[in-house]
């Protein structure tokens, strides 16, 4: 009967034992997963040598217009080719050191659509490219930016908040331009650049211009 008894207690206390390393491995399994959430939100470094070259020229982008308005083209060609300069290096920087990050793939191109609608809006203004060009190749661009926000928001990790959908430090889908629209921009921007040139080496209204637009 005590022997009954002694067994009887030790298989409860097994059981408690049992019960409570489940338990413990519950708690382990929720920490673990806990982590695994955490995991999933990793930020990445967006504050790179590529990233701030191009925030330079989204920056010199108004400024550019603003001299362009002001009739200085001298200088908004100077800073225009600057701009041009930082739009290769940045590329190469992040390819050749491994600084590639998911913002950088978004804000390249929304650097070279903002100066190029503003260039097109201020050259249009000045009379240095017709009305109807100028419309097509803001109508293209605006569809461009539309969809880049849109692509921003349904690859955007859960939760889907205001601020961590303007926090560029939480990765979302990748921007990477097709061949045509490649072949697009290249064109556009010189035929941009010429006229903004033209102006400073005097060959406005040229057929050769005309012809490009």
């Amino acid at each position: 009967m005590s022997s009954f008894s002694t067994d009887k207690k030790d298989t409860q206390e097994s059981l408690s034992s049992s019960s409570s390393g489940a338990t413990k491995k519950d708690q382990d399994l929720d920490t673990t997963t806990g982590k695994g959430t955490k995991k999933s939100l990793l930020h990445e470094n967006i504050y790179t040598v590529p990233n701030f070259l191009t925030f330079t020229r989204l920056v010199s982008a108004p400024v550019i217009g603003y001299w362009v308005l002001q009739g200085d083209y001298t200088n908004a060609c100077i800073l225009f080719g600057i701009a041009s300069i930082t739009d290769g290096l940045d590329g190469w920087i992040a390819r050749r050191f491994n600084m590639q990050t998911i913002i950088g793939t978004i804000l390249d191109p929304m650097a070279d659509k903002t100066l190029m609608t503003i260039l097109t809006v201020t050259l249009a203004m000045q009379d240095l490219i017709p009305i109807p060009i100028a419309a097509v190749i803001l109508g293209r661009d605006a569809g461009l930016i539309l969809a880049s926000f849109y692509y921003r928001y349904i690859s955007l990790p859960e939760p889907k908040t205001f601020t961590r959908y303007w926090d560029f430090s939480i990765p979302s889908a990748e921007v990477r331009p097709t061949m045509i629209s490649k072949v697009n921009t290249a064109i556009q921007m010189a035929y941009i650049c010429l006229s903004l040139m033209a102006p400073v080496f005097e060959f406005t209204g040229h057929v050769g211009l005309e012809y490009l637009g």
